[in-house]
């Protein structure tokens, strides 16, 4: 792992780093508090589609669970987004994907092929990042959480079902049909969120999903509002509930 830069603001420290991997060089991004010790709860949190590790929306949620929180926080680019580079098969997919939408087609089996190609590479890739983040010594091999929406979540659930150092996930704005069998495989406590006019994502998809985790904690947040538009105080109720699972 290699750090390129640093800055510190309001109590919070924002490394930005790059990780070798089979892949090619992996970007990301760690949030820390300035005060931060090994053996600190870690939350990996993933963007959504079109993003990167630092948009807008993570960089914040990023910064609040460090500040309010006291977690560790990483971020990375995932593949074919942010700094790396997209292949062939991206750029078809996303055409593919912003002509339906365009039109008003059926986007879902689209979303679902994506994410499905994505996360063969980005399962590993965490994997990774997440060996060599616990190795810092203002991170430690601590307690580690899962927050993703949207692309998040649908890369999320493959890498929480195979990762068994995750002990707790924040997920959502995703459906069945990407990672089903994954979804099966999770028995973390898992708090779902669901945008009840979500566009992108039909409902039933959605309750779906939910209705597959095996966990025997598992809470659905359902808010109206159309994809993306996550009330503010739902990252209230993430905090909380990765301090009851995290310590």
């Amino acid at each position: 792992m290699r750090f390129t830069s640093r800055t510190s603001s309001d109590g919070v420290t924002e490394q930005l780093f790059t990780l070798a991997s089979d892949f090619g060089e992996i970007p990301g991004a760690l949030w820390t508090p300035d005060d931060a010790t090994a053996g600190r709860p870690l939350i990996l949190m993933g963007h959504g589609g079109g993003q990167h590790k630092t948009a807008p929306g993570i960089a914040a949620r990023a910064r609040r669970f460090a500040a309010d929180g006291g977690f560790a926080v990483a971020a990375v680019d995932a593949p074919g987004h942010g700094d790396r580079p997209r292949t062939a098969e991206h750029d078809r997919i996303i055409t593919e994907l912003r002509t339906r939408a365009q039109t008003g087609g059926d986007v879902s089996p689209v979303v679902a092929e994506f994410h499905a190609l994505l996360a063969g590479q980005s399962v590993p890739e965490w994997r990774a990042v997440l060996d060599a983040v616990q190795e810092l010594d203002r991170v430690g091999a601590g307690p580690v959480g899962y927050w993703g929406m949207s692309m998040g979540c649908g890369l999320g659930v493959p890498f929480v079902a195979a990762e068994p150092r995750v002990r707790a996930a924040v997920l959502g704005l995703n459906g069945a049909e990407t990672s089903a069998g994954a979804a099966a495989r999770i028995t973390v406590p898992v708090e779902f969120l669901v945008q009840w006019d979500d566009q992108m994502v039909p409902r039933a998809a959605s309750l779906a999903l939910f209705d597959l985790f095996a966990s025997a904690e598992k809470t659905l947040h359902a808010n109206p509002g159309r994809h993306g538009e996550i009330p503010a105080f739902e990252l209230d109720s993430s905090l909380r509930f990765f301090a009851r699972h995290l310590g």
